[in-house]
């Protein structure tokens, strides 16, 4: 990556300084025009300082714009004289504009790594924050159910023993989930996953989807409107299933007195889109702000759910769509909640 980021900056810094350089030329032999090549390549220098990193580029296209206008555009021509006065105040300012650009750059990126780095700190806190107070309630239900279990197996019915094994495996399947997403969305946001696009037929993702869906909840009905062409999109399908699984158990968890839950997918121009819609009581709008940053505050749900993740499935739906290109939308329909993302 380093390799790649010092080939790119030469080749940038090649680029600009042939393009004045040719169009000096043009300048001075089309138009006649010897007075503002200097002022190009002072521009191509302040150009080179702001897009290249650090300060070498920039000092060396001050110095080599220097000696091609002391070379080629100044008197005497095709040879170098430094004993006048002007070519030694036109390399002072070009390396003074290198200097002065590219401390300005450095320090302008530097705030931005800085306010980066405090912003994933931020939701890393607030994730941990989040899953500490959530995890509670599954938590103590599976303790205090093992413990009956174990303490009380002899007066318990079966009807008693099989609800509180059933609770159980709920709880624990909860909290596989939400373990899951917490991973995927903190591996994705610190770039340490790369997206590795497949070409894949949107028929085959929904049929995966819709399987794994009905395994997790099958009394849960889900309204499915595709294209009857068929669609191939490149994608991580792992992780695309991931998102579409996250948003219809959202749904599911927190769409208080929805009975209906449908998901879409159409072409939109070069894109697909992919849409999950419920007629549940909807989103508190003061809440849709920071819907997908992974925190609601303590006590706080999407809607009267039953059961609070945190908002981290949302997070996870953010991050993979994000690193997808892409970005993730959600609004009140008036009779419920409606997310859209599109995949190009």
């Amino acid at each position: 990556m380093k390799k790649k980021t010092v080939f790119k900056d030469i080749a940038i810094t090649a680029a600009i300084l042939a393009s004045a350089f040719f169009i000096s030329v043009a300048f001075q032999n089309v138009f006649g025009v010897d007075e503002h090549i200097s002022t190009l390549f002072a521009f191509s220098v302040f150009l080179i300082s702001l897009i290249t990193k650090g300060y070498v580029y920039g000092i060396a296209a001050a110095f080599l714009s220097t000696l091609a206008i002391n070379y080629a555009f100044a008197f005497p021509y095709f040879a170098f004289n430094f004993t006048i006065p002007v070519n030694l105040i036109s390399a002072v300012i070009m390396v003074t504009i290198a200097l002065l650009t590219s401390a300005l750059t450095t320090k302008v990126k530097h705030h931005e790594a800085i306010k980066a780095e405090s912003a994933r700190e931020r939701m890393r806190a607030n994730l941990l924050r989040a899953v500490s107070h959530d995890i509670r309630t599954p938590l103590t239900t599976i303790y205090g159910s093992a413990s009956a279990l174990l303490e009380h197996e002899d007066t318990l019915t079966e009807a008693q023993k099989s609800k509180m094994l059933e609770g159980i495996k709920q709880d624990s399947d909860w909290l596989v989930r939400m373990v899951e997403n917490l991973l995927s969305v903190t591996r994705i946001d610190s770039g340490n996953v790369k997206i590795q696009k497949t070409p894949i037929a949107i028929d085959e993702l929904i049929d995966s989807l819709l399987l794994k869906f009905k395994k997790r909840y099958p009394d849960q009905k889900v309204e499915v409107d595709l294209p009857d062409e068929i669609i191939i999109v490149p994608m991580d399908a792992i992780l695309i299933e991931q998102v579409l699984m996250n948003l219809l158990e959202n749904s599911v968890l927190h769409a208080e007195g929805f009975d209906k839950l449908e998901l879409r997918v159409f072409k939109n121009g070069s894109g697909t889109v992919f849409e999950t819609e419920d007629n549940g009581k909807g989103i508190p709008e003061d809440k849709m702000q920071r819907l997908f940053d992974g925190y609601y505050g303590h006590g706080e749900s999407l809607a009267d759910s039953k059961k609070k993740n945190a908002g981290i499935g949302l997070a996870v739906c953010s991050a993979i769509i994000k690193a997808h290109g892409g970005e993730i939308t959600a609004e009140n329909t008036g009779h419920g909640v409606r997310f859209r993302f599109i995949l190009e």
